[in-house]
């Protein structure tokens, strides 16, 4: 049986002792790490989140107590009693390397099984029998580092943002579901049938009425909930650092962000961020990178070819061109020696995924020798202009992708670009890179719904000398947006809202809301403006991925206690489950059987 802690107060974590220590009597609790039995010597390695220290037991030891831990296996919880002293052998490795405990008494709070797998840091155990077993995987130290180092994080959030005159309030979790924008969590009402609830996307209606209320400046650490398609990078539910300011324009909003950006690096990393972070319109980010979050941390940008190319006999190239779109390419230098023909056909199925039909390439041999699955089509004049544009040299592999649509392009050579890198180790890793992203367009066209859509959401303002071409030329209306982007990947971004109710009514009618439905849908926001509504404007954090990339983590999943895998489910309490039909009956839900062979959650986690 467990022994309680009659008499024992725990005293110091297991991580904190050090030479200093010696000769004082202290009381530690953990997990045992493991057992070692010498004959007339056994050490035990107790853990506990601060780290591991050694327990010693040997002849002196009460014979009672000297088998009570010859009984101890690994994950026993442990309460030990003794004096700390220095250790003979010493191990630099760890922090208590040069002191151990003399146990004078020792407890079994809890005995454990065999672990399905071993409790140690950087494990290479499948992350779906770890996830399965999250509290077991949380047990390891570089886990817990993690998980308290977003604890860090946070509170540095927190006393920056009350220190520059944020206040913290909580907005509802259970809201109304608004269409627009990703797939909503429905929530059933069962006092209300027919009737749902919908977790929040974000909590951008009610902080935007924190400033129709007066309270100027507003933070949470927010919860929101997406019901996206299977993403690796992406969690249902996630966290973001959010704010909004009364009476402010797009540059102080910038300028808050970034005091905090530098204050995280700084508290967390040991890190000084140079402010402010260089500002790049999206149209340039497009161009240059093939991405509205561009890593700069390397150069290999994107070169128009379209201008030498235009009017070429070479098919593939000519019916782009001529349907309006481009044809682009990316000098990858030096890499032609380490990419076979092998390597390079398979890059034709990998560029599908971003919507290209293809790749064409030229390699270029150190020995002046070259071969192409183009060029021999083309003259030599566009030959030597393609070549010239992209300043080939010997050794390098050009790589081209031409589209009907020029967004395809910018998505298959930006994706192209980021797995080159990364492929050659070209990318420096010594210092984060941060830049924002501005002058984003207001509108995208989405092609299924035939219509333009919010690029970010119906409550952005657009550009004031934009404003005019809202009903006429909407796709050149561009928004008071910004997106800070970290090492290539979106951390952060917000935007100056419409606090005008005729500019909002405006932009309703753009988005295809008729008076009645933008009545329906945002009635409450329409007739909060009638009463005065103060010029603001803010942005979120997404915490799990600024964690992540401050950490050199590679999944988000890393820096969340309890994630969910890719297909949407949690392993260890193997949600979403099956209800009772009472609980249904009380919503008036009937469910509709799936259709044979889908799986459960946890059936399929080995999919996700």
């Amino acid at each position: 049986m467990a022994e309680f802690m009659t008499g024992l107060k725990r005293t110091h974590y297991c991580g904190e002792l050090r030479p200093a220590d010696i000769g004082k009597e202290v009381v530690v609790c953990g997990w045992a790490q493991r057992q070692r039995d010498l004959g007339q010597l056994i050490f035990i390695d107790l853990r506990d989140r601060t780290g591991i220290v050694q327990l010693a037991f040997d002849d002196g030891t009460d014979r009672a107590i000297f088998e009570k831990a010859f009984a101890v296996r690994a994950e026993f919880v442990l309460a030990a009693k003794g004096v700390v002293r220095e250790r003979s052998s010493k191990n630099m490795e760890i922090p208590t390397g040069e002191i151990e405990i003399e146990v004078t008494d020792l407890r079994v709070l809890a005995k454990a099984e065999t672990p399905p797998f071993e409790i140690v840091e950087h494990s290479k155990v499948k992350e779906e029998l770890r996830l399965k077993y999250r509290y077991l995987d949380l047990r390891r130290p570089d886990v817990q580092d993690k998980i308290i180092a977003r604890h860090k994080i946070v509170k540095v959030a927190r006393d920056y943002f009350d220190q520059n005159g944020f206040i913290e309030i909580e907005t509802p979790i259970l809201n109304k579901s608004t269409p627009e924008g990703a797939r909503d969590y429905l929530v059933p009402s069962r006092v209300f049938p027919g009737s749902f609830f919908a977790l929040p996307q974000s909590p951008q209606l009610y902080k935007q009425m924190c400033m129709l209320s007066g309270f100027d400046r507003y933070m949470q650490i927010a919860r929101c909930f997406r019901d996206e398609d299977l993403r690796a990078d992406r969690q249902p539910e996630f966290t973001q650092i959010d704010l909004e300011m009364s009476f402010v324009d797009r540059d102080e909003v910038m300028e808050v962000a970034e005091g905090f950006m530098k204050r995280v690096y700084k508290e967390v990393l040991g890190i000084d961020l140079s402010t402010p972070f260089p500002r790049m319109p999206y149209s340039e980010a497009m161009r240059r990178f093939g991405s509205d979050k561009p890593d700069l941390r390397f150069g290999m940008e994107l070169v128009d070819l379209t201008p030498a190319l235009r009017g070429t006999g070479f098919r593939v190239f000519q019916s782009a061109i001529e349907a309006g779109g481009s044809v682009r390419g990316i000098n990858v230098k030096g890499a032609a020696a380490h990419m076979p023909r092998k390597e390079i056909d398979k890059l034709t199925e990998w560029v599908k995924a971003y919507g290209a039909k293809g790749v064409a390439w030229t390699k270029f041999n150190e020995d002046g020798t070259f071969s192409s699955s183009f060029e021999k089509f083309l003259s030599g004049e566009e030959v030597s202009s393609l070549r010239a544009a992209l300043s080939a040299e010997a050794g390098d592999l050009l790589l081209v992708i031409a589209s009907e649509e020029n967004q395809v392009v910018f998505d298959t050579l930006g994706a192209l670009r980021c797995e080159m890198a990364a492929r050659f180790d070209l990318i420096d890793q010594s210092k984060p890179n941060l830049l924002w992203i501005i002058d984003f367009p207001l509108f995208e066209y989405d092609k299924e719904e035939n219509r333009y859509v919010a690029k970010h959401h119906p409550f952005t303002h657009p550009r004031d000398e934009d404003i005019d071409k809202l009903e006429s030329d909407p796709a050149q209306v561009h928004a008071k947006a910004y997106d800070l982007v970290l090492n290539g990947n979106e951390v952060g971004g917000g935007s100056i809202r419409i606090s005008n109710p005729e500019l909002q009514a405006r932009m309703f009618q753009a988005l295809g809301f008729t008076p009645e439905r933008a009545q329906e849908q945002f009635g409450f926001l329409i007739d909060a403006f009638r009463y005065g509504a103060p010029p603001h404007g803010g942005m979120a954090f997404g915490l799990d991925r600024l964690v992540m990339l401050m950490l050199g983590c590679d999944s988000i999943r890393d820096v969340i206690a309890f994630p969910k895998v890719a297909n949407s489910s949690e392993l260890m309490t193997q949600s979403p489950a099956p209800v009772e039909q009472t609980q249904l009956d009380e919503l008036g839900i009937c469910v509709v059987e799936g259709e044979k062979g889908e799986t459960t959650p946890n059936e399929s986690a080995s999919h996700a």
